[in-house]
């Protein structure tokens, strides 16, 4: 007589499972939460602090070499992506079946009633909300963790950074034309419309970006299409579009910092190279987001490889190039590595601009002068 055997467990119905803890972990958490806070957007400011705190603690590059071994970082991206959306998207079924088209009045009208009084599709929506919201807001510091680029959660810059990123705030058209490209035909105008509000710009305040969120994830209800086929079509593609934007933005930064690492650990004149990259940058008028970016690292870099803090140039409103040409013509020595410098800064961010060829063409006369 044989013993019996239970069924083995698959891959989907771990995935399953693993969506099915988290969704009973969010629950508990939106019974916590006053109706006030759901209509507020406070229930954003909490979620951060759960959703953040203990996972920061335990995710970091050596995590990754663990359990990934000898992938490289942008397999492994890849991978955090599939996962990611594959879970958006079971969560999304999941959900589905409870939503009613009275779910954006319910949320509403919930007045000062108990969290436990709210309707049980009410209840769903944030359950759905929350764990998109949380899936994102971790996939987006996966992806930065593994490029290397450093997230304090503790520095609000850095805090706003990573929601900006994970939930594509300030990038609408690119998560319009991402979205929209990669999903069925008959889900398009929904994408178009789901994206429709993606427009935050100074307001940094977490409730606001809740109010928003809620907002954007009503319309997943609101409208009577396809029921489940539609948000999980939705979850799915939407985390698809949070995680590669975020794969550009943290790959980018990425190189920029390799390029500044790069760059300060090969100079012989660190204090002149930070000039001639500064008056490079500003040669033609107008600074890039990457041009901004290198000239932080670069400044951070040759302050810890080298001791060097830089005030006069840190007081400098409007660099005069005869300055530079003067620290360049008092300098003995070859000094020839400054310019692979200038071009390499002035690249950074694209094509070389006449006003940067211009600042090279002297740069190159004075390094042949001394």
């Amino acid at each position: 007589m044989t013993t019996p055997q239970s069924d083995p467990v698959t891959p989907d119905d771990a995935d399953r499972k693993a969506v099915e803890r988290e969704r009973a972990e969010l629950r508990e958490f939106i019974k916590g939460l006053k109706p006030d806070d759901v209509k507020s957007g406070n229930w954003f400011t909490k979620l951060i602090s759960q959703a953040l705190s203990t996972y920061t603690n335990k995710v970091d590059w050596r995590y990754f070499q663990e359990k990934y071994k000898g992938v490289p970082a942008d397999g492994i991206v890849e991978q955090r992506i599939t996962m990611a959306s594959r879970y958006a998207a079971l969560e999304g079924g999941l959900s589905a079946s409870a939503y009613s088209a009275a779910v954006a009045t319910t949320i509403g009208s919930a007045g000062a009633a108990s969290p436990l009084a709210l309707p049980a599709a009410a209840v769903t929506l944030m359950v759905d909300l929350t764990y998109i919201t949380q899936l994102q807001l971790r996939l987006a510091y996966d992806i930065s963790v593994l490029y290397r680029v450093p997230l304090d959660t503790n520095d609000p810059d850095d805090m706003w950074k990573l929601i900006r990123v994970a939930l594509t705030i300030k990038s609408g058209e690119l998560a319009r034309g991402g979205a929209s490209k990669s999903v069925p035909l008959v889900v398009r105008p929904l994408v178009k419309q789901f994206y429709s509000r993606n427009v935050i710009t100074a307001a940094k305040g977490l409730p606001v970006v809740g109010k928003y969120l809620l907002q954007r994830n009503v319309i997943k209800v609101g409208i009577p299409l396809v029921g489940i086929p539609l948000t999980v079509v939705l979850n799915r593609y939407t985390t698809q579009v949070a995680g590669k934007h975020a794969r550009t933005v943290f790959r980018n930064e990425a190189r920029v910092i390799e390029l500044a690492d790069r760059l300060s650990s090969r100079t012989r004149h660190p204090q002149l190279m930070l000039w001639v990259a500064w008056l490079v940058i500003t040669a033609d008028n107008k600074i890039s987001d990457d041009e901004t970016l290198l000239m932080r690292h670069l400044t951070r870099i040759v302050r810890d490889l080298h001791g060097i803090v830089d005030d006069q140039l840190a007081d400098v409103v409007e660099i005069d190039p005869d300055d530079v040409w003067k620290r360049l013509d008092a300098e003995p020595g070859d000094l020839s590595e400054l310019l692979d410098v200038a071009t390499r800064v002035a690249t950074v961010d694209g094509d070389l601009t006449a006003g940067e060829k211009k600042a090279i063409a002297e740069l190159e006369d004075h390094c042949r002068r001394a």
